[in-house]
């Protein structure tokens, strides 16, 4: 098994294996000064269906390279050190949602892609899903959380970036847009006596678009999943439900969005004479990473001669829940043409090993910090 194989990873790394009640794999390593908090560094392994051999498995890997290298030339730190592989980040996040105390008893009973319950998969993987509380963590628990990954875009390599310094982890909103209009007989019902909730729908689409193109920044907004009913060639749809997404490292900016697409919707409702009805399904506040953190990553770069960017994240990582507890800093490698969550996903050796050479230095630049 995958992490049975990591754990060996860990253990031949001078690390003190353990594996907590929510299923993450934690490699521990003593300090010279026990009362300090640990630094904590990691990623994940698990992946999406079809996925690639880089997301998760970079950072995770490279974690334990960080702690072989100190293990090999008997480099001591102030702080304990903490390798972490946490479980499940790509089926939301579930091991580091427990570390921060969101993972929620409702969740553990919601049925995953391999058939078992979060909760029963917890407790496959070596996990005590009746004693998730101590897995908890609270603020000050950790004196600072680090994790190498791939950037899964195209900007690094399109600009010839070496390393991107991740400003923080863009908020995620999602709704569920339903349009209701008036299913009726395709052949006998005149053009300009329809209530057509699919052309509602496209029109709201290029809405959308517009909406979130007109406005300066970073932010996304995408609609990708849609369902028209009854879904029959010789009947007009009386009703789509379609998916919403925005996301910005400023959750005001979410709401503005929103806000000018709901508006939008609202005009197009009342031209053709269909409703719109908005449910938010999911929320995840932005999580910004921390100052100084980006700046001993920056200066870890430098010594080594490569070049950075600053840069948000557009996806979602366990390091968005550790920003809840702890001063976090992300730090990004190239993706060869930007492919990610497909089996092309690629990233050069080089990169890698910058990447984890830059981590190395930050760990260690971070315990000699007051953070």
């Amino acid at each position: 098994m995958g992490r049975e194989y990591v754990m060996e990873l860990m253990r031949a790394a001078k690390l003190t294996v353990s594996i907590d009640a929510a299923g993450n794999i934690i490699g521990h390593r003593l300090g010279l000064k026990k009362n300090l908090p640990p630094i904590l560094f990691g990623s994940h392994t698990d992946s999406v269906p079809e996925g690639g051999n880089y997301d998760g498995d970079v950072g995770s890997l490279g974690a334990i390279e960080v702690a072989q290298t100190l293990a090999e030339n008997n480099i001591d730190t102030n702080h304990p050190l903490a390798v972490i592989v946490f479980q499940n980040e790509e089926g939301g996040l579930i091991g580091s949602r427990a570390i921060n105390g969101e993972l929620t008893e409702k969740e553990l009973d919601l049925v995953s892609r391999s058939g078992k319950t979060i909760r029963d998969g917890i407790k496959f993987i070596g996990g005590d899903p009746t004693n998730l509380a101590s897995a908890r963590r609270k603020p000050g628990d950790f004196a600072a959380y680090l994790e190498l990954h791939i950037e899964q875009g195209g900007v690094l390599e399109r600009e010839k970036i070496n390393i991107g310094i991740v400003e923080g982890i863009v908020g995620i909103n999602w709704w569920d847009v339903t349009i209701e209009g008036f299913s009726n007989h395709a052949g006998t019902t005149p053009m300009d006596q329809r209530h057509d909730a699919l052309l509602a729908a496209a029109k709201f689409i290029q809405a959308v678009n517009r909406v979130v193109t007109s406005v300066p920044g970073r932010h996304v907004g995408t609609v990708g999943r849609i369902q028209a009913f009854p879904g029959a060639p010789n009947v007009i749809p009386g009703k789509v439900i379609l998916s919403l997404e925005i996301r910005d490292l400023d959750a005001t900016k979410i709401e503005t969005l929103y806000q000018k697409i709901h508006s939008e919707a609202e005009q197009i409702g009342k031209a053709s004479g269909v409703t719109f009805d908005f449910k938010e399904i999911n929320v995840n506040i932005p999580a910004p990473t921390d100052q100084r953190i980006r700046s001993l990553i920056a200066d870890s770069a430098k010594e080594l001669g490569l070049t950075t960017k600053l840069m948000p994240s557009g996806a979602g990582h366990d390091a968005q829940d550790m920003a809840r507890l702890t001063p976090t800093g992300m730090i990004f490698i190239p993706s060869i043409g930007g492919i990610s969550h497909s089996p092309k996903e690629y990233s050069r050796a080089e990169d890698i090993a910058n990447g984890v050479n830059v981590l190395l230095r930050t760990v260690l630049k971070v315990d000699k910090a007051e953070m």
